[in-house]
């Protein structure tokens, strides 16, 4: 099974896609991240994360996609845009696959360290371990695309329960 991992961004969104095998081994497949240029405006940015996202579809052909749950920690006018990304890609793996999975921050944490105050260096270790690295993923975006495409890799057997309704 092929997995895409997401982590929702506005200037930013990281992607990772592994490969899961009959017995649940995980490896990477690629991972990176979008970048969408902060001199455009804003549906331009919008509709360059959907042209990505769609290109890293037609590349992988994922069978199921995972992405983490927005999260607002100070910065609303930050979240909102997040937030508006975050639609943009849902739409787009929805049209794309049809199974999408959300997570927290503190599942992902759970699922990959058994400790859901992983902090972040910890959980860049547990990505490049388990994927086998020999080094930690870069940048941080695609790391926790990572993260979260072995949440779902780990956790899919319960996949009833942080599917998008």
């Amino acid at each position: 099974m092929i997995i895409l991992g997401l982590d929702p961004g506005f200037g930013t969104m990281g992607y990772g896609v592994i490969e899961k095998d009959a017995r649940g081994n995980c490896a990477p497949v690629d991972f990176g991240a979008v970048k969408t240029p902060a001199s455009e405006s804003f549906p331009v940015r919008l509709c360059i994360l959907e042209e990505k996202l769609n290109a890293i579809f037609d590349k992988f052909r994922p069978d199921e996609a995972a992405m983490e749950e927005l999260f607002f920690s100070k910065n609303i006018t930050t979240g909102i845009a997040v937030a508006h990304a975050r639609g943009v890609m849902l739409l787009t793996c929805n049209k794309r696959c049809g199974k999408i999975f959300e997570y927290t921050p503190n599942q992902i944490k759970q699922a990959l360290t058994g400790y859901g105050g992983a902090d972040k260096q910890q959980m860049q270790r547990i990505v490049a371990s388990h994927l086998r690295l020999s080094a930690i993923p870069k940048p941080d975006d695609a790391a926790d695309a990572l993260a979260v495409a072995l949440c779902h890799a780990f956790t899919s057997r319960f996949s009833s329960m942080f599917g998008v309704k």
